[in-house]
């Protein structure tokens, strides 16, 4: 069920939510855009997720990865013909958490998505993921496939079981990762983003003060990180065997079954994981097609938003092209 929708507004609160609404909602007017906030009741798993609605079109659901969602921001200011659903992952923003622990990840991921379309009143739409988040989109696609009509995958994400897990993730699972995630220092936020390959966009201005802002307040106001590594932790890596979990990734088979047309959008140099890795997914994917965007950095949105949507939409778009045809 969905709660009724209104339009971010400045709450000057004095608690963590009210800090992280006002963050948040200049980081949005920076790019000139009002999401309105709409909020999805779940049963199973239990759960009261928010959706940001953006836009006009056919509908798009965004899944983000480690950075958040309103990085999205950037992205969604370019993608005018669409609407834009921008999900709070549980324990991000808004959302509350969910345990993962004694949830089954892959189809506990879909299952979540999919309450989602269907407390927004959404029979079909498109899926944008990234970074985490492709393995939350393919998931959907995977169990839903009546629910999706396209997918777009952007950054190196935790797909296949065959790959080994980085090892900074393994940190992120291990009780150090406790300690990291408290680091709410913007020196600490803007070496995250340097090892993400954003350093020019960080030096020149392309990452803007409030969108630092709004992580900062992720981080001090809300649950998210604390949320992140119960996540990693529970249902995607074992820190003690360095491995991923059992049934966590996709194994080879499993994309091989994934009828959507897929876009994968990987940066030639993306710190994240190799761009063989997003080779051998389109491969396995019997509609999947790789894009290599020119550059270095985790979230290229971030440093070319228009290029980045320019390759969406024209994706997107073949869609309505494929069904008008008789």
């Amino acid at each position: 069920m969905s709660a009724p929708s209104s339009t971010l507004t400045t709450t000057a609160g004095s608690t963590g939510a009210g800090r992280y609404h006002d963050a948040e909602r200049a980081l949005w007017t920076r790019y000139g855009l009002a999401p309105a906030e709409r909020f999805i009741e779940l049963t199973e798993p239990r759960a009261r997720l928010r959706v940001l609605d953006i836009g006009f079109g056919e509908p798009v659901l965004f899944v983000h990865g480690l950075l958040g969602p309103d990085a999205f921001a950037p992205l969604v200011r370019e993608l005018r013909d669409f609407r834009c659903l921008v999900l709070d992952r549980p324990g991000w923003g808004l959302s509350t958490r969910v345990d993962y622990a004694n949830s089954r990840h892959g189809s506990g991921l879909a299952d979540l998505l999919n309450g989602v379309l269907v407390g927004l009143g959404v029979d079909r739409a498109h899926v944008v993921g990234a970074s985490v988040g492709t393995l939350w989109a393919l998931r959907l696609a995977e169990a839903h496939p009546e629910r999706v009509d396209r997918v777009v995958l952007i950054g190196a994400g935790p797909l296949l079981d065959e790959l080994r897990v980085p090892a900074w993730l393994r940190v992120m699972a291990s009780p150090l990762g406790a300690l990291i995630s408290r680091n709410t220092s913007l020196e600490a936020l803007r070496s995250i983003l340097r090892q993400g390959g954003h350093t020019e966009s960080l030096d020149d201005g392309r990452i803007p003060s409030e969108l630092l802002a709004w992580r900062l307040a992720a981080s001090r106001d809300t649950e998210a990180m604390r949320s992140e590594r119960d996540m990693l932790r529970d249902s995607l890596i074992s820190w003690t065997t360095g491995r991923w979990r059992a049934g966590a990734l996709f194994a080879a088979p499993e994309l091989g079954a994934i009828p959507q047309h897929t876009l994968y959008l990987h940066a030639s140099a993306d710190p994240a994981g190799p761009i063989d890795m997003a080779r051998r997914v389109t491969e396995l994917l019997p509609n999947g097609e790789l894009d290599i965007v020119d550059g270095h950095s985790h979230e290229p949105w971030l440093e070319d938003p228009r290029g980045v949507a320019t390759r969406v939409t024209s994706f997107l778009t073949r869609a309505a092209a494929a069904k008008a045809r008789p």
